[in-house]
């Protein structure tokens, strides 16, 4: 990879959008990982005024530190960028108290509450700056297994840095000089009270996932994999098609004519 020019691309795409539909600024949820810490990276290069969001909601303390040294870093480094910390903890626990919790399948339902609450408090600040927000999702979670949550982290309106594998989204940010604690920490999507990590949550880890992905775009037959290959891409598969209605459009009733005449 063309790291550097690869960065100046993203950059001037992130430019370019602000310019051609006349925004005043950029927002983003920063949650000390290193796909949040990569594109406000690429937010405060841009020059364009970025609002970085510190939002945890019962959040475990190495994560909030982390999150709160990036953006730190990034305010000593950029003049457009500021930040705000917003603790949505009573938000979530009010929230809690008025729905049904007897479900067994509440937890998840709580978990991908979190995210959708800080998408509404990523949209509120970016409604009151004129600015848009940005999301943070990598290739292998947007496209290929879809780790995310629809209508929370998955809300977003521009998306800088999902075509970019896992891989490469650490090969960039080294470059970038991006704190090292952020850099070896296991990558977490932060929705739960302990410390599962994406791997727990999915079963494989990136770089697994990256390998089959990359192969299924290079045409490789799944029928071909050797037997490790098969088992991640079982894995994979099982995600994707789960998944699928998070990367498709919503889907529309389409009536036909005949019976709007």
């Amino acid at each position: 990879m063309k790291t550097f020019e690869t960065v100046k691309f993203i950059v001037d795409w992130i430019k370019n959008y602000k310019e051609t539909h006349n925004l005043n600024g950029l927002v983003v949820g920063v949650s000390g990982g290193i796909d949040s810490a990569l594109t406000s990276t690429l937010c405060g290069l841009s020059g364009i005024k970025t609002l970085c969001l510190n939002m945890p909601i019962k959040q475990n303390e190495n994560q909030y530190l982390r999150a709160e040294r990036h953006i730190q870093w990034l305010k000593k480094k950029f003049d457009n960028v500021e930040s705000i910390d917003i603790d949505l903890t009573k938000v979530f626990n009010q929230f809690k108290l008025s729905v049904e919790i007897s479900s067994s399948m509440n937890k998840l339902a709580l978990a991908n509450t979190r995210s959708r609450i800080r998408m509404m408090t990523l949209y509120y600040y970016a409604s009151i700056n004129s600015s848009i927000v940005v999301g943070t999702g990598n290739k292998v979670e947007d496209f290929g297994v879809g780790f995310y949550t629809k209508y929370g982290d998955g809300g977003v309106d521009i998306s800088p840095i999902a075509d970019l594998m896992k891989s490469e989204v650490f090969e960039i940010s080294k470059a970038l000089n991006i704190n090292n604690d952020i850099l070896e920490a296991k990558p977490t999507d932060g929705l739960w009270d302990d410390d599962r990590s994406d791997e727990d949550q999915i079963g494989a880890s990136y770089d697994d996932l990256e390998k089959v992905m990359k192969s299924l775009e290079n045409g490789v037959n799944p029928e071909k994999f050797n037997k490790e290959m098969k088992e991640k891409y079982t894995v994979y598969k099982k995600h994707h098609l789960a998944n699928k209605h998070k990367m498709i459009s919503i889907p529309v009733c389409k009536i036909p004519n005949e019976l709007k005449s």
